[in-house]
């Protein structure tokens, strides 16, 4: 009993001079509240350089970094005057940015989910492709409420090449303002084609995308997710995600008749694309 009250004494004492030694004013944001922001900004510019077609302008970019700052419910104002504060400080903002560094660190070794640069090619007629875990849960306050994936083979896709993104989500209830939203893009040369759905009803679900026969696929890209604007709670899970390839005039799909029509309407030259 002694030893237990003198290891609550001392960690009491060793937290009153932490308090007492801060050399943070008190309209400056503390050591950990600047490293947790630090985080958030981090991923978000991350996301930013990894997917610019979603982030095209400085628009799409400081919707992103408002997230942020009403995660941590703070005003941008408050975070730049502690930046300048940090800025003038470097001792101290030179820890902290460690701090908030070794934490992403921990996180991507913890999350297990990182995409490897390069897919492999395959002659094979089928073949998933998808690049990252095969569940994901969806939910309020996150910073993106969903996954990108990127994918660049080793060598390009056999043209006319056939794509089909497919997966279970449960716990979408009527109340819900927004539902998953998906979209799958593919590189042809100077030629991308995508298309966009969303998720209205449980269960499977699959979206199929075409390359055109004359162009060899240099990309596969996309993301999943759900409009965090919500204010109820809610939590949607996705499961047994897949990406599927099938080589032109595979025998292991069938697509709608109306595939090619929607392509069509949805294939634009890349270089118009931000």
């Amino acid at each position: 009993m002694q030893k237990t009250l003198y290891r609550y004494s001392i960690a009491f004492i060793v937290t009153l001079l932490a308090i007492s030694c801060s050399k943070v004013p008190k309209d400056v944001l503390s050591e950990k509240e600047m490293k947790d922001v630090m985080i958030d900004i981090y991923l978000a510019e991350g996301m930013i350089n990894a997917d610019p077609r979603t982030y095209p302008d400085s628009t799409h970019k400081a919707a992103l970094y408002q997230s942020v700052f009403r995660k941590h419910k703070i005003e941008e104002a408050k975070y730049d005057s502690s930046l300048v504060w940090y800025g003038k400080n470097m001792d101290i903002y030179m820890q902290v940015m460690d701090l908030a560094l070794a934490e992403i660190n921990t996180r991507i070794r913890n999350l297990g989910d990182v995409q490897a640069s390069a897919a492999p090619s395959s002659n094979k007629d089928s073949v998933n492709i998808w690049p990252r875990r095969d569940y994901l849960t969806l939910y309020p306050q996150a910073l993106f409420n969903g996954v990108t994936f990127d994918i660049k083979p080793e060598r390009p896709y056999t043209s006319g090449s056939v794509f089909v993104l497919g997966m279970r989500v449960w716990g979408l209830t009527e109340d819900m303002k927004h539902t998953p939203e998906l979209r799958l893009a593919i590189d042809q040369t100077d030629t991308t084609l995508f298309i966009r759905d969303k998720i209205l009803k449980e269960g499977y679900s699959e979206l199929i995308l075409r390359g055109l026969p004359t162009k060899q696929i240099r990309r596969v890209y996309g993301y999943i997710r759900l409009d965090n604007s919500e204010t109820n709670y809610y939590k949607v899970f996705v499961d047994s995600l897949n990406l599927m390839k099938y080589n032109y005039d595979s025998p292991a799909i069938q697509l709608p008749a109306d595939t090619m029509n929607t392509l069509k309407a949805d294939s634009v030259p890349s270089n118009l694309i931000p």
